[in-house]
């Protein structure tokens, strides 16, 4: 019998669910999508649907076997090839839909298979009953921002004198490439307003995937930092909380000793990020420190439902 090719035939359909992450108020924090029984999906149909959907990243699941996840993840112009949230709002869907246990406040582990390799993840129930969900990244390498400043404050809309001068720009190369970028004070950081195009330009000119503003005056003071991240080089033109953005500026804030580690524990640095965009996040990273150097690092937060459902997918002949 000859296979049916009549456009009926190349239609399925997927569950996805759209998530709030780093935030558990809905419709604020940074929004992410999980598209579940991914494995026939091909990239250039993911790019169609992350393009569709419009977050700023969307989880592909291909596969869930115990606690491996076998995942991608998209922008709306490119494959990432890690994201915070987006990791965030994943396990927090995989958990609600009991595709992994979480039968306690105990932390438990889960293992991403991603293109270029695996990342651990640790999850547990909060106390309110939420699901906390902490990303282990790597250090990212540091090295002297050696860039025209000056033409970068008129591309934010910023004078250079509402750089700080009490801390260097530095670049952070990791699983992505951020220029760490201090500002005097919360004025200054109210004042960005970035010209997207000319910024894409820039970005893409010295190599930089996003511009991480920050300034360590805080609108909450139970925070450590306040973010302002720029991505229009990978599809977003503002994040409202990006995971491993704020992975890079807390080891940024540890070398330049504006956290401090002791014996009681990791470094916890608490960011705020969303808060212009009229959508506030809190990102929570943890550092361990010993004999001096970064042993592990952990993002993440905590992750709230806003739509569930079911994708009608064109598939592409197989």
């Amino acid at each position: 019998m000859t296979p049916r090719t009549d456009a009926s035939a190349l239609i399925q359909d997927a569950p996805f669910a759209m998530y709030d992450a780093f935030t558990d108020i809905p419709y604020s924090g940074s929004q992410a999508a999980v598209v579940l029984n991914a494995s026939q999906i091909s990239p250039k149909i993911r790019s169609c649907i992350a393009r569709e959907i419009g977050t700023p990243a969307t989880a592909f699941v291909n596969e869930v076997n115990g606690n491996r996840i076998k995942v991608q993840f998209f922008s709306t112009v490119m494959e990432l090839p890690m994201c915070g949230h987006g990791t965030v709002c994943l396990v927090t869907h995989l958990v609600d839909n009991a595709m992994l246990s979480c039968d306690s406040r105990n932390w438990h582990q889960a293992i991403l298979d991603l293109p270029n390799g695996v990342a651990k993840v640790e999850y547990r129930k909060t106390k309110d009953g939420r699901i906390e969900v902490m990303l282990d990244v790597s250090a990212a390498k540091f090295t002297p921002a050696n860039l025209d400043l000056s033409a970068l404050a008129k591309i934010l809309g910023i004078d250079i004198d509402d750089m700080s001068k009490e801390l260097p720009p530095e670049i952070a190369t990791g699983d992505f490439i951020h220029l760490c970028l201090p500002i005097r004070d919360l004025a200054a950081m109210a004042r960005l307003q970035p010209d997207f195009d000319a910024l894409t330009k820039f970005c893409v000119s010295n190599g930089l995937e996003t511009i991480a503003a920050f300034s360590t005056q805080v609108v909450n003071a139970k925070r450590n930092i306040h973010v302002r991240d720029f991505c229009p080089a990978v599809g977003v033109t503002e994040s409202a909380a990006a995971g491993t953005t704020n992975a890079a500026l807390a080891a940024y804030l540890w070398r330049n000793n504006c956290v401090q580690a002791d014996d009681t524990g990791p470094i916890i640095v608490c960011a705020e990020q969303g808060i212009e965009l009229g959508r506030p996040s809190q990102v929570t990273t943890r550092i361990k420190i010993k004999n001096e150097q970064i042993i592990r690092l952990q993002v993440g937060g905590v992750a709230t439902r806003i739509i569930e459902g079911r994708l009608n997918i064109k598939m592409e002949p197989l």
